[in-house]
């Protein structure tokens, strides 16, 4: 078997790598977004999903390029401090898991809890948020805490319950379509566009986290272009599928069912044991997401530490379960409060908005790399063509102006407390430095 320089096996090939895309982008969000969306821009919806999928198809197609190009592990955002330095690296790096992970995860939590106070409305007090919030986040840390198999194994357990009910909805439901229900352009309003895309955008990031496996891919140079590429087409397709299916089945009521609209397409297709698949799915699809994200993404937190870059104390290990046991519940904690502070929608706008900085930062970075001529001179399995990317970002920051003045300021202030932490050093010498001339003088 072919092996990398890092000792690992390459055994992830194209049709691996592209079912490992749709599993990391297809996620809960999509059985709550259709009716968000839809209350933006009503029967023109469909748009908002043609746009989200070009333009993450675009962003792919960067991040096909440069992972074409990588033979490591751990990702290609080393490609940013390769362009502009540890402190950007630093920024993008932080950026990605709190919003790709963390923030993603309390959306998706709250979108579960908003689904099941339809049917336990008792539940919708300050201790049932509560409690609710503590049992998910404290309850699959505690699996992550005993051991990565126990993690492991839950997520595969979870992965089919998100694929087969939106499978069987496909399949089942287009004869229930009502081809008039499917007016595009009926009473479109642009001003709304832009922000049903940001909201959108939330269930079309996470695709490129297949590529921490770069090391372990066999051929990167054309599995990586056509595995990622043929990932997210296939994610494209479904949620287009899915909307249209909403939307020819609900019309115009599908953004009165904001907080389940695929529960309501259920009934309409399996009757009364609709509900009950769809609140099932999602419960089990929105557990393996979140699960997945507490075994990922405390890694990250953990090899950041372990460079120094965060605190050591999260670089520390179960002396039984041999876990990086504080990241994990470090991890689990600040999903824990971030839940606790929003609902669904203004989570997964401030969950897109960070991802969508992230990708600007990558994009940049491969559009300043490819004009400095510092890519790899050797064939790529991909190559964008230059005057593409300035339209991509453009695009970017056409969603990101969408953003309401709080959103903003949370984002500035999340970046500013990674900047005075990054500067730490040089803000102490500074500071010791000031308070020797006060005493002196």
């Amino acid at each position: 078997m072919e092996s990398s320089g890092e000792g690992l096996n390459r055994a992830i090939g194209i049709k691996s790598l592209a079912a490992s895309v749709v599993n990391l982008t297809v996620g809960a969000g999509i059985f709550a977004l259709p009716a968000l969306v839809a209350e933006k821009l009503g029967y023109a919806s469909t748009v908002a999903y043609l746009i989200c999928g070009a333009l993450i198809f675009m962003i792919m197609m960067c991040f096909a390029e440069v992972g074409s190009q990588t033979s490591t592990s751990g990702g290609i955002y080393k490609y940013v401090e390769s362009a502009f330095g540890p402190y950007v690296g630093f920024l993008t790096s932080n950026l990605y898991w709190f919003g790709f992970g963390m923030i993603s995860d309390a959306a998706i939590a709250n979108a579960l809890f908003e689904m099941i106070v339809l049917y336990v409305p008792e539940m919708d007090t300050l201790f049932g948020r509560l409690l609710f919030f503590l049992l998910v986040f404290g309850g699959l840390a505690w699996i992550n805490v005993r051991g990565v198999k126990y993690g492991a194994k839950v997520i595969s357990a979870l992965t089919l319950a998100k694929l087969l009910p939106i499978a069987l909805l496909l399949f089942f439901g287009w004869p229930k379509i009502d081809a008039g229900n499917l007016k595009l352009w009926d009473n479109f309003e642009f001003n709304h566009l832009g922000e049903a895309c940001l909201i959108l955008f939330f269930a079309f990031v996470g695709g490129e986290a297949a590529l921490t496996t770069g090391g372990e891919i066999k051929n990167p140079k054309r599995s990586v272009p056509l595995g990622l590429l043929s990932g997210i087409a296939i994610v494209i397709l479904i949620y287009l599928g899915i909307q249209v299916l909403a939307q020819g089945i609900l019309g115009a009521d599908l953004s009165l069912y904001k907080e389940a609209p695929l529960v309501k397409v259920a009934t309409v297709i399996f009757g009364s044991v609709g509900p009950t698949l769809i609140v099932v799915a999602t419960a089990m699809a929105i557990l393996g997401a979140i699960s997945g994200d507490i075994l990922a993404m405390p890694r990250f937190l953990f090899a950041s530490s372990k460079d120094k870059l965060i605190p050591d104390i999260l670089s520390a290990i179960h002396p039984r379960f041999r876990t990086p046991y504080i990241s994990i519940i470090a991890y689990s904690f600040l999903a824990f409060v971030l839940s606790l502070s929003g609902s669904f929608k203004g989570l997964a706008i401030l969950s897109s908005s960070a991802n969508l900085i992230t990708y600007f930062a990558v994009v940049l970075s491969l559009w300043k790399l490819k004009k400095n001529e510092r890519l790899a001179t050797g064939e790529s399995g991909i190559r964008v063509p230059v005057y593409v990317i300035p339209f991509i970002l453009i695009t970017m920051l056409w969603l990101l102006s969408h953003l309401s003045a709080n959103e903003y300021a949370a984002l500035f202030i999340f970046l500013l407390l990674c900047s005075l932490y990054f500067f730490r050093k040089p803000l102490t010498l500074w500071l010791k430095k000031i308070m020797v001339v006060e005493k002196s003088s």
